[in-house]
């Protein structure tokens, strides 16, 4: 029997991307050394500091994967900035001081794309994070993201910690939320042709269909963080995305989604509701740097198990 060194925790565990990484941990990717322990919001409330200390208490974790937060697609965001920004801020800073406190040797925390600043030059990479203000749709939840790239050099620089963040480009797969009104772009879209599949309506994009995304899946992303958790030692962030040449259109998106779903309805695109930013692109040239062989999943493959899911989950998918 091999004994077990390291206790991982993961907050979040049971949305997208904890559900990814229990996933693969349990296909074949997990060590024997390690025990993954996967808590959400019904094991502790996060934004509660005395809560968090008696979640570390508990586990007493060697390693943590910090993916918990307030999450929500743009409109979400534009309603609410200041919760956004507020319950970030009060989850990250009780996640990060509990673990320094109670040693934990490794955090990996989870940051996004929509932090960095709306006016750039493009592709983005890592050391543009803090040029500049975000977009103005999400401020809130982007700056509570940002604070965490600089906890993480404080504990650092004061304490020797090693607290390193991902920045991955925009996630889908299985377990997402796929609320049309608040959810992110995919999801939203898979759940809108399923519906006007059923009622054999024409379907209905929001927006001109144009603004590029490079899309992650999170089964990808999944073998990425268990690679960072393991074998990346720096303390700023690495972005993790697909090449810059793998971008796709919003409308390539919602065409990708009807083959897989077999919809042969409309597309309609309502130009009355916003687009967001018309373009993210990050550079991954950092990651091809550590990772020059890692294998993607085909943009079109990963909707297509997406949909699959979807359609096999339904009743229980959140939405």
């Amino acid at each position: 029997m091999t004994e077990v060194t390291k206790r991982i925790l993961v907050t979040g565990g049971t949305g997208l991307v904890g559900r990814a990484i229990e996933k693969v941990v349990a296909d074949g990717e997990g060590q024997p050394d390690e025990e993954w322990i996967f808590v959400s919001s019904r094991d502790a409330d996060l934004t509660s500091s005395s809560e968090t200390k008696a979640l570390f208490e508990r586990h007493k974790p060697t390693h943590v994967i910090h993916l918990a937060a307030m999450v929500g697609g743009l409109f979400k965001n534009i309603r609410s900035n200041l919760d956004f920004w507020r319950t970030n801020i009060h989850i990250n800073d009780n996640v990060l001081h509990s673990a320094h406190e109670s040693g934990v040797q490794k955090v990996v925390s989870c940051l996004s794309t929509c932090i960095f600043p709306d006016k750039t030059t493009y592709p983005i990479d890592e050391t543009m994070i803090h040029n500049g203000p975000p977009h103005s749709s999400n401020f809130g939840y982007s700056y509570a993201k940002r604070m965490i790239d600089v906890q993480n050099r404080g504990y650092s620089e004061q304490h020797g910690r090693r607290f390193t963040a991902v920045i991955p480009t925009n996630i889908f797969g299985p377990h997402d939320n796929f609320n049309i009104e608040d959810g992110h772009v995919l999801p939203g879209l898979i759940h809108k042709v399923y519906l006007a599949k059923q009622s054999g309506s024409a379907l209905t994009v929001w927006g001109t269909g144009k603004p590029r995304r490079q899309f992650i899946y999170s089964l990808d992303l999944a073998r990425l963080f268990i690679w960072v958790l393991r074998e990346y030692d720096e303390v700023e962030p690495i972005i993790l995305s697909v090449g810059e040449e793998d971008e796709v259109s919003i409308r390539e998106a919602a065409e990708a989604i009807a083959e897989a779903m077999e919809f042969s309805g409309e597309l309609v695109f309502d130009t009355t509701k916003s687009d967001g930013q018309f373009k993210k692109t990050a550079s991954n040239a950092k990651l091809r740097r550590y990772l020059p062989e890692f294998q993607f999943t085909p943009f079109r493959k990963a909707v297509k198990e997406t949909c699959a899911w979807f359609n096999a989950n339904y009743a229980n998918a959140r939405k």
